[in-house]
Order: C-alpha cells, then structure tokens, then sequence
C-alpha cells in the first residue's frame, strides 16, 4: 500500500478524484440548493394562484354579474362559465355537497367524483386549504362555502391546483443542469486528466531519471520547461544531480589518481624490502629508500586531499588580503627554496577579497615550479597589478621555457614539463595552482618561449571589501 492510504493510486489518479469529489460535491450541493429554491417558489405559486382563485370569486360576487343571482345555483353557474382555467389546475362546485358545475375542459383528474375527497369537504362551513395526493401527484387546493340570502341551498367552490403539473417544467430545467453538470463533472475530470499529465510530466522525467541513475553515470538531466513550482523541483533536482556528479567525479578522481600514483612507491619499498640482506650497511641504504618513498606517498595524497578539497564550497574563505603584504610575504618564504636571484617586478597595494593562504600557496607551487626549471644563477620574479576590474598576480623565470606542443595540457594532473631538473613531485602542483585560482573565479595562463624563461599568471576577479561608510550606507 502506498504512503497516505492510497494503494496503487498514483499522483495523477489522487488529483483526478480530488478534483471529481470536490465538482461532484459542488454539483450536488448546488441541485439541493436550487431543487428547496424551486420547491419555495413552487409553494409561492400555489398560494397565490389558491389566494388569486378566492379574491375572483369574491369580486364576481360582488360585480353586477353576481348580484343578480338570487340562488346559489345561479352564482355558480354563471362564475363557472365566466371562468376560464390553465391546463395544471381545474374548478368545480359543490351544491349540498354533491358535484354541481366544474370549469370547461378536461382535468387531469376528476377530484369532483372523489367520494373520499367530497367527503374531507362536507360539513364545511368556513373557507379551507389543504394538500392531498393524486394520480397526477401532490395538488393544493382551496374550499369556499357559498350561500346566497333567501336561498335554503348550500354551495361550495373548489379550487384545484396540480402542484407537480405546476412544478414539472422548472423540476424539468433542473434536470438539464444536473445533466450538463455531470458533463461538466466528466469533461473537467479529461481535462484535468491531460493538464495533470502536463504539470506532473517533470515529476515524471524525476522519477525516471533517479530511475535511470546508475553510480557510474550521473550525466542525465531533466530538461526544465516554464517557471511554475514543478520547473523549481526540476531545476533544484538538476542542481543536486550536478553536486553529486561533482563529489562522484572528485571521488573518483581521487580513487584512479592514488591508484595511478601510489602503485610505483608501494611496488619500489616492497621491493626493497623484500631484497634487504642483514648487513647493517645495507639496512641503513634500504631504509632511506623506502624513507625517500614514504615522503613521495606522503606528498601525494597531501596534494590529493587537497584537490579533492578543491571541489568543496569552502575550500576559499574570502577574507581582506592587503596585496602588497601578500606578495612581499611570499617573495620571504619563496628565497628558502633556491640561491636564484629573486625580483619584485612590480608592487600594487590595496585591499582586496581573496583567500590569502590560498593565494600563497599558488604563488609558492609556482615558485617551486620555477626553481626546478631554472639553474641556480637564473632569475625568478614576483609582481602584482591592480587593474580596473581584476587582480593580477604572476610568477616568472629564466629557465628553460616551454614550446608550444609542452605547454598543452599543462594544467592537468600528473603533467610533468620537459627538461625538469629534478622530480619530486607527482606534477600535481600546476593542477592544484588552477584549482585554487578556479575557487577564486579567476584564470591562470602561461606564456612561455623555449630557452628563454616562462610567465604564470594568475588573474582573479578584483573585489575590494566595503569601508565603514559603505557598510552603513548599505
């Protein structure tokens, strides 16, 4: 059974019936309403046709017409053939109490040969009203006692009105509704059906798509149409798909690179190991190998961490970074790795946005860089430049330089320039100076020239952090 009590019911189906119980509910309260509204104004009806029936008979009575009819018989009479009826309602009279004159034509039924009915109007001798149930169905009617002076004969007048004959036409329009809503009913329940389909077609493409995920392919989008709630879910689901794609895509990268690089240290200090004779001389040789080997593995996976950390929304923390401290602390530190002549080409100063630990750490992998590529009396030099709308920052040296052809693909990992002279690295180091320039939304470039040196320059998005001032403003 599924969640909420509907076994097997999807989305679509629940939305559907909702929406059909709801109209049908509507539907259903709207005939109820109207069938008591009909039923009132067929009651009015009647009143006023019985009220209407009495006041005739009392102004015939007192027009000239009825004056001059000495008897009861007389006055009947002549208000029978004076009075015409509508086909749902009839009259007739009473003399002593048997059937006297009834109004032309035929009635639905010959309530004035009803013995029962008679017998409910004998012995009457006020004005009354009632219902009572036909053939024809419910009918109302209205008894007035006549009597004429000086006549010992006793009359009655008997007006009928045939309710349900009087009600059929407007009960008739209430049917044609009901009918029409329950084509309303059927034909809102198809267009719901289709429009459904439509707005739930993303959650739809969602469920297939988390169908179609496999833990090796995490490429498959949902294409997001419009900009309702369900385009928001469809875009939140793509964007989620993306960060695991990223941690899925980081992780690997992660488990191929340890392979890749960790398997010629293990094989080297197994190696080792294995052929280590007793010797003490030989000992002391073989430890410092698998030593040697051991800080390699540990360069490694520190440089692996740290790219696998790269891809983390907080591997930057933006802080305020005066840029001319942050060169001419790095020139300090960068002196350690070589007897090279080191230069400030040029010194911007000012406060920027930028992680400044990270932005060393760049700047010292491409001094490390420049110190393996160039001999001992080249030169290395450090400069920044403020620009209108970026932060410039490089590195360069007198080294050996790059072709073209070497300077493809020099950012990606275990990419390891030509006429190093010394490798100790695992050609990690370009790769993490992109990835932390990346995090900073900026772009690293080389220029280089085979023989005569190269140029690394790291251009970041200028963001300068808000004064006292501003921040109030703001």
């Amino acid at each position: 059974m599924s969640k909420g009590g509907y076994p097997g019911l999807s989305a679509r189906g629940r939305i559907i019936g909702a929406m059909v119980v709801l109209l049908a509910a509507a539907f259903s309260a709207s005939l109820m309403w109207s069938a008591q509204v009909l039923s009132s104004k067929t009651d009015a009806m009647v009143a006023d046709r019985l009220t209407h029936a009495a006041a005739s008979f009392r102004a015939f009575s007192l027009s000239p017409s009825g004056r001059y009819q000495h008897t009861v018989d007389e006055l009947l009479t002549r208000y029978m053939q004076d009075t015409a009826t509508y086909p749902m309602e009839t009259q007739f009279s009473l003399l002593d109490g048997a059937p006297h004159r009834r109004t032309p034509g035929e009635p639905a039924v010959r309530l004035d040969l009803d013995q029962e009915f008679l017998a409910r109007l004998s012995g009457q001798d006020a004005p009354t009203h009632g219902t009572l149930q036909t053939a024809m169905g419910e009918a109302a009617y209205a008894a007035i006692p006549v009597q004429v002076l000086g006549d010992p004969h006793s009359g009655m007048l008997v007006y009928i009105q045939f309710r349900s004959a009087l009600s059929q036409p407007l009960y008739s329009s209430l049917g044609i509704f009901a009918g029409a809503s329950a084509l309303a009913v059927v034909g809102a329940a198809l267009a719901a059906w289709f429009i459904a389909g439509r707005v739930l077609s993303p959650v739809r493409l969602v469920r297939e798509t988390a169908d179609s995920i496999t833990e090796t392919d995490l490429r498959r989008r949902i294409e997001v149409v419009g900009r309702d709630d369900v385009a928001a879910l469809a875009s939140t689901f793509n964007r989620m798909l993306d960060r695991l794609e990223t941690a899925f895509t980081t992780q690997q990268h992660f488990v191929d690179d340890a392979g890749h690089e960790l398997r010629t240290p293990i094989t080297v200090v197994r190696g080792h190991l294995e052929m280590m004779g007793d010797s003490p001389e030989e000992r002391s040789e073989t430890i410092a190998l698998v030593t040697d080997e051991l800080d390699r593995m540990s360069r490694i996976v520190n440089d692996l961490l740290l790219l696998a950390k790269a891809e983390q929304p907080d591997f930057i923390v933006r802080d305020e970074v005066d840029v001319m401290d942050l060169l001419v602390d790095t020139l300090a530190k960068a002196r350690m790795l070589g007897p090279h002549h080191w230069v400030i080409d040029e010194l911007a100063e000012g406060p920027v946005l930028a992680d400044g630990q990270r932005l060393t750490q760049a700047l010292m992998q491409l001094a490390t860089n420049a110190v393996s590529h160039t001999p001992p009396t080249g030169t290395i030099g450090m400069g920044s430049r403020i620009l209108s709308d970026s932060l410039v920052l490089w590195v360069r040296d007198t080294g050996a330089g790059m072709t073209g052809i070497e300077q493809e693909g020099i950012f990606e990992r275990f990419r390891r320039g030509a006429g190093r002279r010394t490798s100790p690295g695992a050609g990690l180091g370009l790769t993490i100076v992109k990835s932390i320039v990346d995090a900073h939304g900026g772009q690293v470039r080389v220029q280089s020239i085979k023989g005569a040196g190269s140029t690394f320059e790291l251009s970041l998005p200028l963001l300068r952090p808000e004064g006292p001032e501003e921040s109030d403003e703001s």
